[in-house]
């Protein structure tokens, strides 16, 4: 009868990426429930362990990665703006080819706005991930 044994493998530590890929998918996927960039980063920050920096630093390359589909839907809007934005209203001459310039810094200021809550978020998210990740340990 052959017997077989079982060695321990080495703890390997957690892939800070994968766990910020995951973070980031739980986030956009509740992004109609507010604070899901917090709920994101906090599952990126518990998945990375007790550390709090490091769950700090998971938590903002989950917010990172989550707001490239925002961007990129903000970017669409200005696309589709661009096409239908009558460029010719009062005071512009009706030869200025284009959308507005208002338009422009208006949705690139929202754009930025949105960056810093999703990443601002995440990271808090995952910060007090990895801080009840220690709580429970």
């Amino acid at each position: 009868m052959a017997t077989t044994t079982s060695t321990t493998e080495t703890e390997r530590p957690p892939s800070t990426v994968v766990n910020a890929l995951l973070g980031a998918v739980v986030g956009v996927v509740f992004g109609f429930i507010p604070f899901s960039t917090v709920i994101g980063g906090g599952i990126a920050g518990y998945l990375q362990g007790a550390d709090r920096r490091a769950g700090l630093r998971v938590g903002a390359l989950a917010g990172v990665i989550m707001a490239i589909p925002f961007a990129l839907v903000a970017f669409a809007i200005l696309g589709i703006g661009t096409f239908t934005v009558v460029s010719s209203g009062p005071g512009m001459p009706a030869s200025s080819p284009g959308i507005p310039l208002r338009f422009v810094v208006l949705l690139l200021t929202l754009v930025l706005v949105s960056v810093l809550y999703t990443v601002g978020g995440a990271a808090l998210g995952g910060y007090l991930g990895a801080y009840l990740k220690e709580e429970r340990s």
